[in-house]
């Protein structure tokens, strides 16, 4: 079925956009972009503020390790890798006790994920080909149970960070502090962990494993550079995340490009002309991110 829709498009390629536009799988990708614009730029910040870029590489590896048992056992691979990482988020926040835990209990997941699913494929003899597909993504197969996931990430990531977010701020500006002022910092971290699990394996099917970063951490880094708390820099990275994803997508439907790789220089264009701003006209967004004594969470 891809590679129907593959052709599909590709017969078109060079002819009007607003043809391309018809097209209903490029409709449900366009889609599925803006929900991931919402949602996906939110949990890049919450990566840089737990300090915690090895998430995105453990988290695919998980993946494949979920799409893998899915081809093994008939079971829908892109399910079984949402229910993956979704775990494996729960599972290593016990070890996150500190922010060098958080990255030292995401190289030891991606290590076992990885060795698990090559043992798990070599011993199946399952056709690895489907499984390592996540590398490249598949923009034009997205389906309804997609727009799903992406539609409820949209709406419970922003949720929570409004819900939560002095709690959320004092989190990634200081654990500790966060632990002495009576946030919940495991309940917390562990939500929040099993959120950019499941998000990370949400985009995979948009741009691939290899070029998630394109609808979480670039958005968020460049992000940074331009607001000065962080509400407004999740405002920015949620403005950023749209722009990237219409803008790159349609340049990549015009050109007749791979979206990923188009989705990740559009965003790295973004990235470092928000770092041509000079420093002094920005505040470092962890200092802004503190709240002050009066705002402190009772610790009752």
């Amino acid at each position: 079925m891809n590679t129907a829709v593959n052709t599909a498009v590709n017969s078109l390629a060079g002819a009007d956009l607003g043809a391309l536009l018809q097209l209903v799988p490029v409709q449900r990708a366009g889609l599925a972009l803006l929900l991931a614009a919402v949602g996906l730029p939110v949990i890049g910040v919450v990566i840089v503020g737990l300090d915690i870029m090895p998430v995105r590489f453990a988290m695919m590896h998980v993946a494949l390790f979920g799409i893998a048992v899915g081809l093994l056992t008939g079971l829908d691979p892109m399910v079984c890798a949402l229910v993956a990482c979704a775990l494996s988020g729960a599972g290593v926040a016990p070890l996150a006790r500190t922010p060098a835990g958080l990255s030292g209990a995401m190289g030891l997941l991606m290590s076992l994920a990885i060795a698990a699913a090559l043992l798990l494929l070599a011993v199946s003899g399952v056709n690895a080909s489907g499984a390592f597909a996540l590398l490249w993504g598949s923009i034009l197969s997205v389906g309804t149970a997609d727009l799903v996931v992406l539609g409820a990430l949209a709406v419970a990531v922003p949720a929570l960070l409004w819900w939560r977010r002095r709690e959320v701020a004092l989190l990634l500006y200081d654990r500790e502090l966060a632990q002495c002022s009576g946030v919940p910092v495991r309940l917390l971290t562990t939500a929040l962990l099993v959120l950019v699990a499941v998000s990370v394996a949400g985009a995979i099917k948009l741009t691939g494993a290899l070029l998630v970063d394109a609808l979480t951490l670039l958005p968020a880094l460049a992000a940074r550079r331009l607001g000065r708390s962080l509400w407004s820099i999740t405002v920015w990275a949620v403005g950023i995340g749209v722009v990237v994803n219409s803008a790159g997508f349609l340049l990549a439907l015009w050109l007749d490009w791979p979206p990923g790789p188009v989705l990740v220089l559009t965003a790295g264009t973004v990235v470092l002309a928000a770092h041509l701003i000079p420093e002094r006209r920005t505040s470092s967004w962890r200092a802004s991110a503190s709240p002050t004594p009066a705002s402190l969470p009772s610790s009752h």
